[in-house]
């Protein structure tokens, strides 16, 4: 393994803290507008992070292996 194997795998990882920034944001999504679907934007914004954060799991995951 060379040296910019390891430094593209740290780079990957980072795809990590997306979420966890994402969501720890709250007066981002601290808002009823614009619903979709009829949920509130609050609501289906950190739903929408439950299969975007598998994604991205999945691609570190891969990466690194």
């Amino acid at each position: 393994m060379t040296s910019s194997d390891q430094t593209q795998r740290s780079w990957v990882k980072v795809l990590l803290l997306i979420p966890y920034i994402a969501l720890l944001w709250l007066p981002f999504y601290n808002h009823i507008e614009p619903p979709l679907f009829g949920f509130p934007f609050f609501y289906w914004y950190q739903l929408l992070w439950v299969p975007l954060t598998s994604l991205l799991l999945y691609v570190v995951f891969r990466s690194v292996k």
